[in-house]
């Protein structure tokens, strides 16, 4: 896993340091303990959660800005994907996990604290109901729901001049077609995450100037 770890990172191109690979096998380690107890996966086999969830989740680092401070958050995050991996990933960013199930949430503040991970908060609550401190750079989700939803049930959580970030599989273009005329596609990056066959989109949306 180690090696597989490391041949992905070196494919997307990324700066990710050994301290933050160690972190990222050992966050698999503790969702796979945690998997077989809570199904909070489908997916069984640690290899297969390096690939398609660690991997996965950091392919979107080159699409999301580079600065230190960012404050992200992950709706729906289950499992902690893909608001962990960024989280080892850039130590100087802020990311919030956001589930209105216990059971995840219980997964993710143990996590963050055995990792341990102090640039990680976990909300437990419907996201409508989710009023922070200050508002969020990026609003991410992985197969949360339509983007019509996401965007709606988001919004407020949305600073200005944020960004929105919807994980696919096929380009949803339905889905695009349905988005409020107060909400623009800015950019649907295509994703090549090494180990996963099929594709892997991003749809970044921003609101609209009027």
């Amino acid at each position: 896993m180690t090696d597989a770890l490391r041949t992905g990172i070196d494919l997307l191109r990324l700066a990710v340091d050994r301290a933050a690979q160690d972190n990222l096998l050992a966050y698999v380690a503790l969702l796979d303990k945690w998997n077989r107890t809570h199904n909070l996966t489908a997916i069984r086999e640690r290899a297969q959660m390096i690939t398609h969830h660690v991997l996965d989740s950091l392919a979107v680092l080159p699409h999301l800005p580079e600065r230190a401070g960012l404050h992200v958050a992950d709706i729906g995050s289950g499992g902690g994907l893909p608001g962990i991996p960024l989280a080892i990933a850039r130590p100087d960013w802020h990311v919030t996990l956001i589930d209105s199930n216990h059971k995840k949430t219980a997964f993710l503040t143990q996590a963050a604290i055995e990792l341990p991970l102090p640039n990680v908060d976990v909300v437990t609550a419907r996201v409508e109901d989710v009023l922070p401190p200050s508002r969020f750079d990026i609003v991410i989700s992985r197969a949360y729901s339509t983007l019509s939803n996401f965007t709606e049930q988001t919004g407020h959580l949305l600073a200005p001049g944020g960004r929105w970030v919807a994980m696919k599989g096929m380009l949803p273009r339905d889905e695009m077609a349905a988005l409020p005329a107060a909400i623009s596609v800015e950019a649907t990056p295509s994703l090549q995450v090494p180990g996963v066959d099929g594709e892997r989109r991003l749809v970044i949306m921003k609101m609209a100037v009027r």
